[in-house]
């Protein structure tokens, strides 16, 4: 088990406070909300709310006690990630075969690849080889009915549930000169700037939001919430440079990246939901949707900052 560093402690603590805030105002306003508006709305933030707190917890645990239970943690919301993918944009009995791979072997094998670490594979394996394989594996069916609507389907659910997701515990193996034993810390600046992106944009939506940005997508995100929340993000992510190997500029740069990428993933997750016909794709966190809703915007944005970071800081 590692030990808590001086900016886990401090992020930790600075949550635990807004996270406190956030439930004594929830608990003042559900007793003083009087319209059937107002208590929806005071009700879904409640939910959020409650759910935050059993992701920060469970977060916060995993990235202390080490990457290897870290890496197990999100092999984990991996697989019912793709589970939740796929029980939404169902398949054929014939694909079965092809599932098991793609839950029993991929998966783990993905993650050990992240545990080796070994970032070559890790980069190349879902993209191309198992590409090749699932596309294979499905010709052997011998069913070409929707052959390659369902051949899809589990790729993209590999892609965005296991090779996107697997990107953040990645960064813990990146060797950063002058930031050793610290990655845990960007590892929460993603996750923070990510999830507090999602929030800030919830929030200036209800306060100020009039313009929607794709009202046949997600009603719910407007443009005022949108600027708002890139923007209050951002200056966190800046305002958090010190957790980074980052200068204060660039912190800000990699926090815009986040968010923007953040928006991005979700209003494409969005868009696979409403094709689908569904509001959420489970029901795993209690009032909050399942573990693709509260994931979507690293979906997009852990990828991009692993990247950057890898070809910029690492030698």
């Amino acid at each position: 088990m590692m030990g808590i560093s001086v900016g886990i402690a401090a992020v930790g603590g600075g949550i635990l406070v807004i996270l406190l805030i956030a439930s004594i105002i929830g608990a003042i306003l559900a007793r003083t909300a009087r319209s059937e508006r107002g208590r929806a709305t005071v009700a879904n933030l409640n939910a959020r709310v409650r759910a935050w707190w059993l992701m920060c917890i469970v977060v916060f645990a995993a990235v202390i006690a080490g990457p290897t239970t870290t890496t197990i943690l999100f092999a984990l919301l991996s697989f019912l990630a793709l589970r939740e993918f796929i029980t939404l944009t169902p398949t054929r009995r014939s694909d079965h075969h092809t599932l098991f791979w793609a839950f029993f072997v991929v998966v783990p094998l993905q993650y050990w690849f992240v545990a080796m670490p070994w970032f070559g594979m890790l980069s190349i394996f879902i993209p191309v080889w198992v590409f090749l394989f699932v596309s294979i594996r499905g010709t052997l069916s011998g069913d070409h009915r929707d052959y390659l609507e369902r051949t899809a389907k589990i790729q993209w659910g590999l892609m965005i549930c296991v090779y996107c997701v697997s990107h953040i515990p990645a960064l813990l193996s990146l060797e950063i000169p002058g930031y050793a034993g610290r990655n845990a810390e960007l590892v929460l600046f993603l996750v923070a700037v990510a999830q507090l992106s999602d929030v800030f944009q919830y929030v200036w939506g209800k306060l100020l939001g009039r313009r929607k940005i794709a009202p046949h997508l997600s009603p719910n995100k407007t443009w005022e919430g949108f600027i708002g929340g890139v923007a209050t993000a951002t200056g966190v992510g800046a305002a958090l440079w010190w957790m980074t190997p980052f200068t204060p500029t660039v912190a800000a740069g990699m926090a815009l990246g986040i968010t923007l990428m953040g928006f991005a993933g979700g209003i494409v997750m969005s868009a696979i939901k409403r094709d689908a016909g569904v509001k959420d794709f489970g029901a795993t966190i209690a009032g909050h949707g399942g573990i693709l809703d509260r994931i979507d915007s690293l979906c997009f944005s852990a990828p991009v900052l692993f990247h950057l970071v890898r070809f910029y800081y690492t030698p």
